[in-house]
């Protein structure tokens, strides 16, 4: 990492493991990201936002689904740092990185109910998939971090 980026602070952020029936897991492709990349919905948390509101608010805001019921909260921060690509770009070059709380849900509705043409869309397309494979796609600045959500959730779903 850059001299010049490495005193930055890291984001506080969210991040949301969503299951339908069949305990597979929702991912979405982002808009801002040409290559076949597929991410689980994350956000930030605003000034003196709770945790867990913050989740299912960013959940809400980036796919319309309001019909969920926690499982667990994953223990724990998960972290990463911007590759030095995106240093000084995402997030108006504030922070290096994110500082992650994770949550796990049941989604509770139908298919129907996700939309993703919401007032700030971040996604393109949407779909189910095992959870074996959220670590084939994610971009690999993330691969940590999903790397243990996998282990986590194998917890609650075996």
């Amino acid at each position: 990492m850059n001299k010049e980026f490495s005193n930055l602070p890291l984001r506080n952020g969210v991040g949301i493991v969503l299951l339908n029936s069949k305990n597979k897991v929702f991912v979405a492709k982002r808009i801002d990201n040409p290559k076949n990349y597929w991410q689980m919905p994350q956000g930030g948390i605003d000034d003196g936002e709770d945790n867990l509101k913050a989740a299912l608010r960013e959940l809400k805001e980036e796919t319309s689904i309001n019909n969920v019921e926690l499982i667990k909260e994953i223990e724990g921060y998960l972290t990463y740092n911007l590759p030095n690509n995106l240093l000084g770009i995402i997030w108006k070059g504030k922070f290096k990185g994110q500082k992650q709380k994770w949550f796990v849900f049941k989604f509770n509705g139908n298919d129907k109910e996700i939309n993703l043409k919401t007032k700030k869309p971040e996604f393109l397309e949407w779909k189910w998939t095992d959870l074996e494979n959220i670590t084939d796609t994610v971009v690999d600045f993330k691969l940590e971090i999903y790397k243990k959500i996998k282990e986590e959730v194998k917890k609650i779903i075996n």
